[in-house]
């Protein structure tokens, strides 16, 4: 048996596309659901407006994104495709429109990536390790 090497272009004849289907496509997003979360917790706005995980996009459309820590990625929508394309050549969907970080956030940023590496966030819903629970006991006798 062969294989053919399929080949998937950009369809120049779809002109609106869900705005959830178009996140997930374009790899903004690692999948459907997560992007109509961030839809649905109003974290999306396409031209300055909330929009809703089944708002339609067009080419030319202006999505905003914001991630963690209030970084907003701004996008342009550029083309349109129903089928899913490699990640190498979903770059060519979009315009990142994101300006750079100025000083003040990329030292921000900087400052939080060492903390969280010196203290790494506690783990939410599991019993202590006994490390932890020595340490919790030692903090509630006061040191010995």
């Amino acid at each position: 048996m062969f294989f053919q090497a399929v080949t998937t272009s950009v369809d120049s004849t779809i002109s609106r596309l869900r705005l959830d289907v178009w996140l997930d496509i374009t790899c903004l997003f690692k999948t459907r659901s997560a992007a109509q979360k961030a839809c649905k917790g109003g974290k999306v706005d396409v031209n300055g407006q909330r929009a809703k995980a089944h708002r339609e996009v067009s080419v030319g459309d202006r999505i905003a994104i914001t991630r963690a820590f209030r970084e907003r990625q701004l996008v342009i929508v550029k083309a349109l495709t129903e089928q899913y394309v490699a990640k190498v050549k979903t770059r060519t969907l979009y315009e990142d429109a994101t300006p750079p970080p100025s000083e003040e956030e990329a030292e921000l940023r900087e400052l939080v990536r060492l903390a969280n590496r010196a203290n790494p966030p506690a783990r939410l819903g599991t019993a202590p390790t006994k490390r932890e629970r020595r340490n919790i006991r030692r903090l509630k006798r006061g040191s010995d």
